[in-house]
């Protein structure tokens, strides 16, 4: 095991394309981190530079106590596992994962030993002898994951292993996933695009956009504290709605949020953050769960639409309202007999709501290098 520290990482391609931007990260020993963002946000490409697969621009990589920018990647101790699984066609699933061991000239009783340990753990043993042509999609993944832990490196790093697969053996190979880290303890940098996926498997989380980190922390706070709008967006499904307007002081020392479409009473705790904004311009975060058809209180803030898609979910529904020609939002509520085309009121639970920065996009060469800052 080792940790794993980029200072300052940057990538730029031909053409001044700015890949990655200013990269800090430590990723402690043992620790499962997980780099999450949009397509192109640059998570690959930081994978790909910490494998060696890409050089650095500027900065520095350390493994354990050792920079690894100009190291090999052969001779870097970590092993990697690709999103196309990689495997040899013409090998079977022994071979395969006994191949890195043999180019490093392993005996071959150690060999057969980490093989089998790794088989038993995977669940392959009885598929040893079969070609990858003869095995379902969550196996070869499985196989290709046995292929790197045989290595027993310092450092896992995994490219989007599970996006081949379909919706439940996704889910059920990301439990086997946390379940293995749990055993075997190795540190592991593992990309995705999926923010449910991103949750359910770091020990913390870091969001990118744009090659910018946006926020490093446990999924839970990233989740119940976002650092800005973009994080608030991307994490949590369905996405938060945001609600343009403006802050206006309203009585007993408290703040109002007004828009158009809206107009909601803040708690205390938030009023006293923002007493001095009143008449600024900010967006207002509401979670679509922490929305509901009843009332919590006499006093509860409610907001009025009308239905216009309802989505069932079992036990659950996701709401699309229209709240005026301008405004829409979605809420996930028990299941309850609604109609489209109905006049609902939601009642808001002011404690789940985050108030940003008005909805402007810093460049993101700012030295901000994020967007719409959370006010509270």
């Amino acid at each position: 095991m080792a940790q794993v520290s980029l200072h300052n990482v940057e990538k730029i391609y031909s053409g001044d394309v700015r890949a990655v931007a200013d990269f800090n990260l430590e990723v402690r020993e043992a620790e499962f981190v997980v780099l999450v963002g949009p397509s192109g946000c640059g998570k690959t490409t930081t994978l790909r530079m910490i494998a060696g697969l890409e050089e650095i621009t500027s900065g520095s990589i350390v493994i354990g106590e050792r920079v690894i920018n100009d190291v090999p990647p052969k001779d870097r101790d970590i092993a990697m596992v690709f999103q196309n699984y990689a495997l040899y066609p013409h090998m079977t699933v022994y071979q395969n994962m006994a191949f890195g061991l043999k180019l490093r000239r392993v005996p071959r009783s150690e060999i057969a030993r980490r093989v089998a340990w790794a088989a038993g753990m995977l669940g392959l043993e009885e598929l040893l002898q079969r070609k990858p042509k003869a095995l379902s999609g969550g196996q070869r993944q499985r196989v290709a994951v046995g292929r790197a832990i045989v290595r027993q490196p310092n450092v896992f790093l995994f490219d989007e292993p599970l996006s081949n697969l379909d919706a439940r053996l996704r889910i059920e190979t990301r439990a086997e996933l946390k379940q293995l880290h749990q055993h075997i303890q190795t540190t592991t940098i593992y990309v995705t695009h999926d923010q449910e996926e991103a949750m359910a498997l770091g020990d913390r989380v870091a969001v990118m956009c744009d090659g910018y980190l946006q926020q490093l922390d446990t999924p839970l706070n990233i989740y119940l504290k976002p650092a800005n709008r973009f994080v608030a967006g991307f994490l949590g499904m369905p996405p938060m709605n945001f609600i343009e307007g403006a802050l206006q002081a309203g009585e007993d020392e408290t703040m109002e949020f007004q828009s158009p479409a809206v107009k909601l009473q803040l708690t205390h705790a938030q009023s006293a953050l923002l007493k001095d904004r009143a008449g600024q311009a900010v967006s207002l975060g509401l979670r679509p769960q922490g929305l509901s058809l009843h009332a919590n209180g006499s006093t509860s803030p409610r907001i009025q639409g009308v239905v216009r898609v309802i989505e069932l979910l079992g036990s659950q529904m996701d709401l699309h309202l229209s709240l005026d020609s301008a405004n829409s939002l979605v809420a996930r509520i028990q299941a309850e007999p609604v109609t489209v085309g109905s006049h609902v009121t939601l009642y808001v639970d002011m404690e789940a709501t985050h108030v940003f920065d008005a909805d402007v996009r810093t460049d993101a060469a700012a030295d901000t290098k994020r967007r719409n800052l959370t006010i509270v």
